[in-house]
């Protein structure tokens, strides 16, 4: 479900922590590296389980008001629809699901009350106002509920992001990150799906053979920047008239020369986008002005490396 994007990131955080620390042996990043994507879903699996703890809360509280001594009409007789959502019952007795979340011994006895808070703003909100008064309920309604419950009031839960954060300490930065994963995932379930069928892979073209193309990207990635690192300082330096190369953001340099690791080592991807995904990382991971910078230098590098004939792309319009 990771597409190239989130790769980079990963890539990005983990190549500058291997910089800043000093700890730039490749074969032990890329060790740690894989490890921490891998653990994205983990982080993964847990938000999920947030929407079905907070299904059965609804449940209890519903069995409860039955019990008690004088229950009204309105409680004998709930709108069980939330409860009876097909698509969560589908993720709740998916095996994948359940194999995943006993692996991690996932438990929210601790944590009643932002459990509490979560239905009541769910219970609060306009689209399950909506969704539980509609006369029907298709299966796509039912994931939209899902959707929108997940994105618009678990995701932005700041108790959340702190417990999560204690459990594992780089899930405070994975959180959005897994987050989009989840709503992939959700969006990717079918009706017609059994329980035996597997949840979608963290990457796509995952197998049990052999290694994943985007795996392999992300572990080539990192592994040519810190190879290269050097090298690329050297092919910087001309082009930064009247400042040093240490006075440049660590993370401003990490982004040219992952940049350029694309350019110059990787002959299936167009130049054009390692151009674009770079710059448009510099807009959430680095200084206003740096995607000007960033832009106007790698322009003039891909232009004097094109010049030499050292860039080598496989495939037509690759080289623009």
């Amino acid at each position: 479900m990771l597409n190239r994007r989130h790769i980079r990131i990963k890539v990005l955080q983990d190549l500058y922590a291997a910089i800043q620390s000093d700890n730039t042996d490749v074969a032990i990043g890329q060790k740690k590296l894989m490890q921490k994507l891998d653990k994205i879903y983990d982080l993964t699996i847990y938000q999920l389980s947030v929407l079905l703890e907070v299904r059965d809360y609804a449940e209890r509280r519903i069995e409860e008001a039955k019990k008690k001594n004088f229950p009204t009409p309105e409680e004998l007789n709930p709108n069980t629809r939330f409860i009876e959502n097909v698509f969560l019952l589908q993720l709740q007795e998916n095996a994948g699901y359940q194999e995943k979340a006993s692996a991690l011994a996932i438990n929210w006895v601790n944590e009643p009350e932002m459990i509490r808070n979560l239905y009541n703003a769910l219970v609060d909100s306009e689209f399950y106002k909506k969704y539980m008064a509609a006369e029907q309920m298709t299966y796509k309604g039912e994931k939209e509920l899902t959707q929108l419950f997940f994105h618009e009031i678990v995701i932005p839960y700041e108790n959340l992001h702190a417990i999560f954060a204690e459990k594992n300490l780089h899930w405070a930065d994975d959180y959005n990150l897994s987050s989009e994963v989840a709503l992939m995932i959700i969006s990717s379930f079918k009706t017609g799906w059994s329980k035996n069928r597997a949840l979608p892979p963290l990457f796509k073209d995952d197998g049990e053979i052999t290694m994943s193309q985007d795996r392999a990207f992300a572990l080539k990635l990192f592994k040519v920047v810190l190879d290269n690192r050097e090298k690329y300082d050297e092919l910087m330096k001309p082009k930064i008239k009247n400042w040093e190369m240490d006075r440049l953001a660590t993370i401003d340099k990490i982004l040219i020369k992952m940049a350029l690791a694309e350019i110059l080592e990787m002959p299936t991807i167009p130049i054009k986008v390692s151009l674009n995904e770079y710059i448009e990382l510099s807009k959430y991971f680095s200084t206003p002005k740096s995607k000007v910078f960033i832009n106007g230098l790698l322009d003039n590098l891909v232009a004097d490396l094109k010049a030499k004939g050292e860039i080598n792309k496989q495939g037509r319009g690759l080289m623009n």
